[in-house]
């Protein structure tokens, strides 16, 4: 029996954090699911759409392994994007005790919901400090996000602000 795990999130955009929180699981769950989650209490800088092909890229560039599949997800619960895939395990990056105080009333909700347990992973400290929202600020202002996210990101934005 395969163990599928899911990294959800936002990643608007992924950053080097994301990508170190997803290259960890999948060295430990034999499948991973990175799903990008519509967020209702943030407006989103890029859509899902398109955040998907980022992370695609990105785990393509960096050779990570083909047990990772990446997908958008915007309709119902994500415990039931869990339960069609099989997936028993969510995996959560957290940077501080303020994700933790988050994260973990949804933690309980999942498990009671549908026994889906969820796994906080602590991140590279080099990336604990990096943050969507800090990226999104960066380029906005025509700052360099080039040491914060995948090398497509980066391009992505760049050639966004030259527009």
């Amino acid at each position: 029996m395969s163990r599928i795990a899911v990294v959800p999130g936002s990643f608007d955009p992924v950053t080097l954090g994301h990508l170190d929180v997803i290259e960890r699981a999948a060295a430990i769950f034999d499948e991973v699911h990175v799903v990008v989650v519509h967020n209702p209490g943030k407006t989103a800088m890029l859509p899902i759409a398109q955040r998907v092909a980022l992370i695609e890229q990105a785990v393509a560039d960096r050779a990570l392994p083909q047990s990772i599949l990446v997908t958008g997800w915007s309709v119902g619960l994500l415990v039931d994007y869990c339960t069609d895939v099989g997936a028993s395990v969510l995996v959560k990056g957290v940077r501080s005790q303020v994700d933790v105080a988050y994260e973990t009333p949804m933690a309980i909700v999942n498990r009671d919901l549908a026994d889906v347990e969820t796994v906080f992973m602590l991140p590279d400290p080099a990336h604990a400090h990096v943050s969507s929202s800090l990226v999104r600020q960066v380029a906005a202002l025509g700052g360099d996000v080039a040491p914060y996210v995948p090398r497509a990101v980066a391009e992505f934005l760049q050639a966004d602000q030259a527009e």
